[in-house]
């Protein structure tokens, strides 16, 4: 709260006044950087690893809860999405077990659990606009193309390490164009 109090008496036009100088050559204002930063941002704890199979899971640093979807390289790859078979919410599965599919104008792909986990939340808007998943697969936001909050047990975490980083999972799709 008190970093919040500096901020706003930071903004003050008083105070203001007095981080800006004119200066003798020109009689425009210089403003100096204040010395302390007004608010701390803390950066969001997850870790993204992907599937061979192109799907990504993101582990919130409770390594408790994630959340999955399909990788930007298979939304490419199936072209315009027209339905989104969505997983069953409270479904337990393990790792590799199919939890939906992805249907375009080109294919249909099954999507695959990248570890054991329980659906917690489908992304229903999928199932009315399926084209989020072209537009930002790989955006676990609101309004992004995420298939479903997941919950992960202890067998979840082990499977979770041996998935790919993002930089092997780009070397892994270079060697698919070769």
């Amino acid at each position: 709260m008190a970093s919040i109090a500096r901020c706003v008496r930071a903004a003050r036009p008083s105070v203001l006044s007095t981080i800006s100088k004119p200066i003798a050559a020109t009689s425009r204002p210089v403003f100096y950087r204040p010395t302390q930063r007004c608010f701390s941002a803390t950066p969001i704890s997850e870790v993204r690893k992907y599937t061979k199979d192109h799907e990504w899971i993101d582990l919130h640093a409770d390594n408790k809860t994630a959340v999955i979807g399909i990788s930007e390289y298979a939304a490419e790859a199936l072209g315009d999405v027209v339905y989104v078979e969505l997983p069953e919410e409270g479904a337990t599965v393990a790792q590799g077990d199919s939890i939906g599919a992805v249907e375009s104008v080109k294919s249909a792909s099954d999507i695959n659990a990248p570890v054991s986990l329980r659906i917690v939340q489908s992304n229903v808007e999928l199932e009315e606009k399926p084209a989020k998943i072209n537009r930002v697969p790989e955006d676990d936001a609101a309004g992004g193309g995420w298939l479903a909050r997941v919950e992960v047990d202890e067998q979840g975490l082990k499977e979770f390490e041996g998935l790919l980083d993002l930089e092997a999972y780009k070397e892994f799709t270079a060697t698919l164009h070769e």
